[in-house]
């Protein structure tokens, strides 16, 4: 199974508003950058969207090292909250409809077909490829801006 790093980060203006994420795909010393928007959407969905756009890019079922600032997809994720959601018909803990369903259903899928290790990095700190991906989500935040 082929090694895979992946860079994502999603950013908005206005929550919500114009929105825009960016994505970094890494396999040896090949890269590929990945980027979209929408013109009214919200941080968070620019969060998972990148990290779908990422995921859905491969070709072959990865091993992948998801790097991501989202404290929101890491944590969901990681902590099982996703799962918890999806098997109560999509209804949180307080019982409140969750939130993203759409790109859950979609992000699901994806992390069963490869083998995702979650890494968070905090934004806006230095981290390179971080920074990139803000770089990448900003510039299509401000394309559907106007």
């Amino acid at each position: 199974m082929k090694t895979v790093e992946i860079f994502s980060d999603g950013a908005c203006s206005g929550n919500p508003g114009a929105g825009g994420y960016g994505t970094i795909l890494r396999f040896g010393s090949s890269e590929k950058e990945l980027s979209g928007g929408e013109p009214y959407t919200t941080n968070n969905r620019m969060e998972l969207m990148g990290v779908i756009a990422g995921l859905s890019a491969l070709k072959e079922p990865c091993r992948v090292i998801l790097t991501t600032d989202s404290k929101y997809v890491v944590d969901s994720v990681t902590k099982k909250w996703v799962y918890s959601w999806k098997k109560k018909g999509w209804k949180k803990s307080d019982g409140k409809p969750a939130l993203n369903v759409d790109l859950w259903e979609k992000l699901l899928p994806l992390l069963e077909k490869h083998d995702v290790q979650f890494n968070w990095v905090k934004g806006h700190a230095g981290h390179p490829e971080n920074e990139r991906c803000d770089r990448l989500a900003v510039e299509q935040r401000d394309i559907f801006s106007k």
